[in-house]
């Protein structure tokens, strides 16, 4: 767990230099748009999947920059990326309590919700990234 939790910290550090470049630049890297990948995986790569959603979540709080959903999304499908797993970005939008706009992002591999999965009841996808390997 701890290799993976040195990755994760990179990969965040990586998530969070992609999140302050423009999108335009960024989303070419980020798989198929408005595709999906399967939601049946194996159990080797269920469970994959579980710890680096893990080590991902125990590194976050600790680190001094933002690791807020997008970030974290970005870090993990690299991470799976690394391990030929594939994996579906997901990108919503709901209005919040103010009237205006609040934005979302989610990553499943399979049928697991590596990032972001508490609030994804709430928005409306606008924009998907499948990310596949053969």
């Amino acid at each position: 767990m701890r290799k993976l939790m040195l990755e994760a910290l990179f990969y965040l550090a990586w998530g969070r230099i992609m999140k302050m470049r423009p999108f335009a630049k960024v989303s070419p890297s980020l798989g198929d748009y408005m595709q999906e990948t399967t939601y049946e995986s194996d159990r080797d790569a269920h469970r994959q999947a579980v710890q680096i959603s893990k080590a991902l979540h125990l590194v976050s709080p600790h680190v001094f920059w933002e690791t807020e959903c997008l970030v974290m999304a970005f870090a993990a499908m690299k991470m799976l990326e690394r391990r030929k797993l594939p994996s579906t970005l997901y990108l919503g939008m709901r209005r919040d309590e103010k009237g205006g706009n609040a934005a979302h992002a989610w990553l499943r591999s399979g049928r697991f919700y590596l990032t972001g999965a508490k609030e994804i009841e709430q928005y409306t996808v606008v924009g998907r990234f499948a990310k596949q390997f053969n």
